[in-house]
């Protein structure tokens, strides 16, 4: 039963509702302008965390110098590459170079090797992926790079697997920063244990590998409809390893801060978009590193690195869009690498 008491609140309420909406007929803009008017406030406020970040990924971007020697800006290796899968470790390599490696090295499989050389002249070519001393030949190498981008066209034959899994651990244990996609997450989902607590790990899955790794690691279905707390949860449990969830906004954590890149793209889905930020970030992880943060305004730096790479992905994606629409390739995307990193970072 109501009471009095309710009954008169409820016409009190009904009372200032109808007396609100008489005032604002009369005297304000109608309603859908007054939430058209937050909706853009609420915007300019993303537009502005957007721009705040991204002069974040300015900060460490190292400058042009003639004083420096080959390789100061970067050793990439890339760890990937079969008889099946050849265009990924090129597009990967390729980007690394594009955005500003001096050097980059791709480690595959014998049979792929001829393929990626082939592809362009720029890239060292390791064919050493698929021999019984594929860990050991790697490791001789490490020492002179500064991050490795472990995945791209990796496949999962199990000895190809098992070899990444003793290169990851060669990895871990001289402090190298290692950027993990494709076949690389189908790997971690299976042995979790392999990047627990590595906080020099940066995981980029798109939304089937992520469904994939939160139920390795959390034992249970993703909630689709709290995307933040899931990338949080996961990251968590990881031990704050930085998370990179691709999707229409790519969504960034690392267990403690969670970034949003809504980077105007396109809607064209080519294979190969996954490689581009792979191997930019790659490059972006050595800068941000070795910038500290410092220059992150205590921001970590690997999630910085992450947005860098996240934003450019989706700026060279627009700009090829607007050049070749519906028939779009990756390749036509690298080509835009370097003049939407100037837009981004350098105007």
């Amino acid at each position: 039963m109501v009471t009095r008491a309710e009954a008169g609140a409820a016409v009190a309420g009904a009372a200032v509702v109808a007396l609100l909406s008489a005032a604002l007929a009369l005297y304000g803009p109608p309603l859908d302008a007054v939430l058209e008017r937050a909706f853009s406030l609420y915007k300019a406020h993303s537009i502005k965390d957007m721009e705040n970040t991204l002069q974040l990924v300015r900060n460490i971007i190292p400058p042009l110098s003639s004083t420096k020697h080959k390789g100061q800006d970067g050793r990439i290796g890339i760890v990937g590459g079969c008889q099946e899968y050849t265009g990924a470790p090129y597009f990967a390599a390729i980007s690394a170079l594009k955005v500003g490696a001096d050097l980059s090295h791709v480690f595959c499989a014998s049979t792929a090797a001829p393929v990626i050389k082939a592809y362009s002249p720029e890239l060292i070519v390791h064919p050493v992926l698929d021999s019984p001393g594929a860990v050991h030949e790697v490791e001789k190498w490490l020492p002179r790079l500064h991050a490795l981008v472990v995945g791209p066209g990796l496949g999962r034959d199990d000895a190809l697997l098992k070899n990444v899994k003793g290169i990851l651990e060669a990895s871990k244990a001289r402090d190298i920063p290692v950027v993990i996609d494709a076949d690389g997450l189908w790997l971690v989902a299976q042995q979790p244990a392999l990047i627990q607590g590595y906080r020099k790990a940066v995981l980029t899955p798109n939304h089937m590998e992520f469904s994939r790794l939160y139920d390795a690691v959390l034992r249970g279905p993703v909630d689709s409809d709290d995307r933040h707390g899931s990338l949080l949860r996961l990251s968590q449990a990881l031990g704050n390893v930085t998370v990179v969830q691709k999707g229409e906004r790519d969504i960034l954590s690392d267990g403690q801060q969670v970034l949003v890149c809504s980077q105007e793209g396109s809607s064209r889905r080519c294979g190969g978009q996954g490689d581009l930020l792979s191997g930019s970030l790659g490059v972006l992880v050595h800068w941000a590193l070795l910038a500290g943060p410092e220059k992150t305004n205590g921001s970590s730096p690997l999630l910085v690195a992450a947005f860098g790479a996240c934003s450019l992905t989706r700026q060279c994606n627009h700009q090829a869009f607007q050049k070749h629409g519906r028939s779009t390739t990756t390749s036509d995307m690298i080509a835009e690498v370097g003049t939407a990193f100037s837009k981004l970072f350098e105007t």
